[in-house]
């Protein structure tokens, strides 16, 4: 019998995520959790824009009990507590209440949260009809400044993990103006685009790293300062060590836009000239062919493709892979190559 699965081993995607919070939130209180830098607040000020509604947002990590609950005013002989304006708006019309950071807040903080997220109601004061009551924030793992959320704040909500997706990643970046070297970097690399979170503080590759890193490559081309040194300076700021020393080499071998792999092995005369970028393509339609996106070709393009190595380059791409390539259709004389790479 299969064991239960945890919660938080189901995971969805920001457009997934998003299309779930435009359906449901007027009534059910959201929480997204996942590692830094996914892109969970643009998510929801997207899903917002995209409803029609004006998003007003507090950051956990900077707010106190009072700021939920408001302060008390005398009226009569009795104590009112008034809230903030931030969360009830002086005209009673609908909006976005995006709650970042929630698990970041002080125990306090998470209870006076409680009527809010299940109730959509501070204190005797009920939240305009068709509210949206959206929070997010990272997970005890991603080593954030998070702190364990109480069991009755959970059960208020429904916890969504959120996965990075590729696709999903590279159509928004295009729309957003994402540069085109990094968009072919990461449709040639996906793992690049989110590595997990290191031991310690220091630059990571995450989706806002990658956009980020964008709007710095512009800024600095614009001032007439974007050069291999300051690229150098800006990537391995905002990346991961590995991802900022293979995007650089690209780089500086003005190696352009990666085109489709297919289109190497179709074309070889697309390699690039300079040795670490056709070192890096090369490495890339390893992979591609180890998974098997490669079994449509033709075993004539197959065989054009590998006479047109150098025999360093032919003993690159074979190594380990003889009987992968062999299953794509090498002809006698290439197959005698590979039994040759084999035994070496």
């Amino acid at each position: 019998m299969e064991a239960p699965r945890s919660a938080f081993e189901e995971v969805v995607t920001l457009r997934q995520a998003k299309q779930l919070i435009q359906c449901m939130a007027h009534e059910q209180s959201f929480l997204l959790l996942s590692a830094p830098g996914l892109g969970k607040s643009e998510l929801v000020y997207d899903a917002a824009r995209e409803a029609g509604l004006p998003c007003r947002s507090l950051l956990g990590t900077q707010i106190a009990p009072e700021d939920v609950s408001g302060i008390p005013r005398i009226v009569g002989e009795r104590s009112v507590f008034c809230p903030p304006r931030i969360l009830l708006p002086e005209k009673p019309e609908p909006f976005c209440l995006f709650l970042d950071e929630l698990p970041a807040c002080s125990p306090d903080v998470q209870k006076a949260f409680y009527s809010l997220l299940l109730e959509r109601r501070l204190g005797e004061h009920a939240l305009p009809k068709g509210t949206w009551v959206v929070a997010a924030g990272n997970r005890l793992q991603d080593r954030a400044l998070v702190r364990a959320m109480s069991s009755a704040l959970v059960n208020r909500v429904t916890i969504l993990q959120l996965r990075v997706d590729v696709a999903e990643w590279l159509a928004w970046a295009q729309r957003a103006g994402v540069r085109s070297e990094i968009r072919s970097f990461i449709a040639t690399i996906p793992d690049a685009l989110m590595r997990p979170v290191p031991a310690e503080p220091v630059p990571f590759s995450t989706p806002r790293a990658w956009a980020l890193l964008s709007r710095a490559f512009d800024m600095a081309q614009k001032a007439g300062l974007l050069n291999n040194e300051t690229r150098r300076a800006l990537a391995f700021g905002r990346l991961s060590p590995e991802d900022a020393t293979v995007f650089c080499a690209l780089a500086e071998d003005a190696i352009g836009a990666v085109r489709p792999l297919e289109d190497y092995l179709r074309k070889p005369e697309f390699l690039p000239k300079g040795d670490a970028a056709r070192w890096f393509i090369l490495d890339c339609i390893r992979q591609f062919v180890r998974d098997g996106r490669a079994d449509g070709l033709k075993p004539q393009v197959v065989n054009r493709f590998l006479r047109s190595l150098s025999s360093e380059h032919q003993l690159l791409v074979l190594n380990d892979m003889v009987e992968t390539w062999g299953a794509l259709g090498a002809d006698r004389a290439m197959f005698d190559l590979l039994r040759k790479v084999a035994a070496a």
